[in-house]
């Protein structure tokens, strides 16, 4: 039987017929409120994340089936951690931190997706990506972490595949989430303060060499931003050229 299949990212739980499904799917004759509803059930748990669907239409029949992918690791990271983004200075700056078994359910639902072949390999790897974004497991570095599960560590939660935390688990890690943005805040307010001292040092010179010793002085680059901003360049045919 011949069949049409549509691949599309949605928002979990919010698909719609606007586009790009709604006009995708109009010429195959099939039930759009219907594939909407469907999808909509099989992605809810994936709220305020982007998730790949694809919608398998018989096009003699209009039967459909849908297959709903994973989002990807790191949205599930951002959902599992609560927060909205990662870090931006991931090396100095930690946003949140994760429960082994918070790793391990993230693990099991990428587990197809993932390169590691065993369970362990796919945790790993999860852990890798979550160092990337700034977000502590068990309150460790992800380097720490992966040198823990090598020697032994977390052995018979991954192997059970323990997914489950405990309404005090879950409040210690949001208590440990708002230490580590008022680290951050404060961090921040430390280095302004030391670029606005750099910056006194040098009123007067080019803003470009301002610049220079700012990045010397490991002043992250949003900062540099925020208190230099670039000029804007002189655009052609604008107030500044030549008639």
């Amino acid at each position: 039987m011949p069949q049409e299949k549509i691949q599309i990212l949605v928002e979990g739980g919010k698909a719609t017929a606007a586009p790009p499904l709604g006009p995708a799917l109009g010429p195959l004759g099939v039930n759009i409120g219907m594939v909407v509803a469907e999808i909509n059930k099989k992605t809810e748990s994936f709220k305020g994340m982007q998730v790949p669907v694809k919608v398998i239409v018989d096009v003699e029949t209009k039967k459909f089936n849908i297959e709903v992918g994973t989002p990807p690791t790191s949205q599930l990271i951002l959902k599992e951690a609560n927060i909205e983004k990662g870090s931006s200075n991931p090396l100095a700056e930690k946003v949140a931190d994760l429960k082994i078994e918070q790793v391990i359910k993230i693990a099991k639902m990428k587990r197809d997706s993932l390169l590691g072949k065993s369970m362990k390999d796919a945790v790993k790897e999860v852990i890798g990506t979550a160092g990337s974004m700034g977000v502590l497991i068990e309150g460790k570095d992800y380097k720490e972490i992966l040198k823990d599960i090598d020697n032994g560590a977390f052995k018979q939660e991954i192997e059970t595949g323990k997914t489950e935390l405990s309404a005090e688990e879950l409040r210690a890690l949001e208590e440990e989430k708002k230490k580590l943005s008022e680290e951050i805040k404060k961090r921040h307010e430390e280095l302004t303060k030391k670029a606005k001292e750099i910056m006194a040092q040098y009123a007067g010179k080019e803003s470009s060499f301002i610049r220079s010793r700012l990045r010397d002085a490991k002043i992250p680059e949003e900062i540099i931003k925020e208190l230099l901003p670039e000029e804007e360049k002189e655009k052609p045919g604008g107030s500044g050229a030549k008639k």
